[in-house]
């Protein structure tokens, strides 16, 4: 069976050997595009350009939600982050912990991305900084945006302005009429349009001083390790050709492995060359990422939890309303 897959541009290693064929799933020959994220997503939930392809976690759960049954999840996971670490604010806003972030002017690219999501979701439940409490600005305009595509609209007591036309997040954290950004985009893409170097700016800096700390600290004690982008099939695609499903899945499990030999040879080099200490070395050989929904249960179930308490989908989502049943086992 020939189908067509799109994957993002920063696909990680674990996605590498199904891009270059090194592992060729059982009975399907894949044609791959290698797209940005934020257009991939758009043209997937506006066009079905794809027969399978990368998915917003939040938009798949959203557009579920709605009744656009378009699309069934795979359990596999391309993409996580520790998204809240990567807050910009302004030096002169006097944003200094995440409670300053209360009433100040915040902008985001999509406000029903998965990276807000989370962002959001880690500032009420560990800081006690709710979405009510911010300003919203959001770059991307309807007719080019997840939302646009997945009836969203304002969660109540949520203040979402439009970001115009003419301007961009970029611009305004530079000329100070944003005070904060979440999950800020530069790159060249159909959806978004900033391009100002945020992170290199003398005026800009992380809310949190070492977001590499923040997120080791945000996973001792929660045990997530956020997702952000999941796999999706054409429904009827699924349920004309059931074994589709899991025959993906174990080429994934395959590339996941190659993905983790690479990892742990390299591991050993920097064990061997005194670059990192035995105990570093110990605790990296384990496996941080596995696909399925076993292993990542929590963390899925974190995430439509906080979708559902932000408003983004009317109901508590299932598991088993997203991902293909034969999956569900694995």
């Amino acid at each position: 069976m020939r189908l067509t897959l799109s994957l993002a541009t920063a696909a990680n290693p674990r996605s590498w050997p199904i891009l270059d064929g090194t592992v060729k799933p059982d009975g399907i020959d894949l044609v791959p595009t290698v797209i940005h994220p934020s257009e991939m997503f758009w043209r997937q939930l506006k066009f079905q350009d794809f027969d399978i392809s990368e998915m917003s976690m939040s938009s798949l759960m959203m557009a579920t939600a709605h009744g656009n049954d378009d699309w069934i999840g795979i359990p596999i996971f391309t993409t996580r982050k520790f998204f809240h670490t990567e807050i910009l604010v302004r030096r002169d806003a006097g944003i200094n912990e995440p409670k300053d972030l209360k009433g100040k002017r915040v902008g985001v690219p999509e406000y029903q991305q998965t990276a807000a999501l989370w962002t959001r979701g880690a500032l009420q439940h560990e800081f006690g900084v709710h979405q009510t409490d911010m300003e919203h600005w959001m770059e991307r305009v309807p007719t080019h945006s997840h939302g646009g595509a997945t009836a969203f609209k304002p969660p109540p007591g949520t203040t979402i302005h439009q970001v115009p036309i003419e301007k961009s997040l970029g611009q305004m954290m530079v000329s100070g009429e944003l005070q904060a950004t979440i999950h800020y985009l530069r790159d060249n893409n159909l959806v978004d349009r900033s391009r100002v170097d945020l992170e290199h700016h003398p005026d800009i800096k992380t809310l949190f001083p070492d977001p590499i700390a923040e997120g080791v600290r945000y996973h001792q004690k929660t045990g997530i390790f956020p997702i952000n982008h999941g796999m999706v099939i054409r429904r009827e695609i699924a349920e004309k050709h059931p074994w589709t499903v899991l025959n993906l899945l174990k080429a994934y499990d395959q590339a996941n492995e190659i993905a983790n030999r690479q990892r742990i040879a390299h591991v050993e080099y920097h064990v061997w060359a005194g670059l990192i200490s035995a105990e570093a070395g110990k605790a990296l050989r384990e496996p941080a990422i596995r696909q399925g929904i076993k292993a990542n249960r929590k963390t899925l179930e974190t995430a439509a939890q906080y979708s559902h308490e932000q408003g983004l989908t009317p109901r508590l989502m299932k598991l088993e309303e997203l991902f293909a049943p034969s999956a569900m086992g694995q």
